[in-house]
């Protein structure tokens, strides 16, 4: 959550990890909804001389992995299916039949896939 995000670049700050200005430069990026890289240090990754972006590319398989909420609104059971539905758009109806014939087909292992899914990936 942006909250907990700003939180924490506020306990940076006020612990000296931060100067002022990395402070709201990343509070500036926290709210334009992009994602702030913390290094050991707590220097921000704005100031690295490479310019190389860090993380995936956007557009990749991991990426929208990483962008993976689970939604509150099309919810049977925790939002995984609405989650992998909005994100890869495919028919959620779809995804819940992929689950379902491979717990079937399986003995189990959708389930546990859907499981890990619910435990691993974050509420919208």
């Amino acid at each position: 959550m942006i909250s907990d995000e700003i939180r924490r670049l506020h306990e940076l700050h006020q612990a000296g990890a931060l100067t002022d200005a990395e402070f709201e430069q990343a509070k500036a990026k926290v709210l334009a909804s992009k994602r702030v890289n913390l290094d050991k240090e707590g220097r921000t990754d704005s100031g690295s001389s490479s310019g190389a972006s860090f993380g995936p590319p956007p557009g990749s398989f991991e990426a929208k992995l990483r962008a993976l909420r689970r939604t509150r609104r099309d919810r049977w059971l925790a939002g995984v299916c609405g989650a992998l539905g909005a994100e890869f758009g495919m028919d959620i109806y779809a995804w819940r039949l992929v689950f379902v014939l491979l717990t079937l087909v399986t003995s189990g292992v959708g389930a546990l896939a859907y499981l890990a899914l619910w435990i691993f990936v974050p509420e919208e």
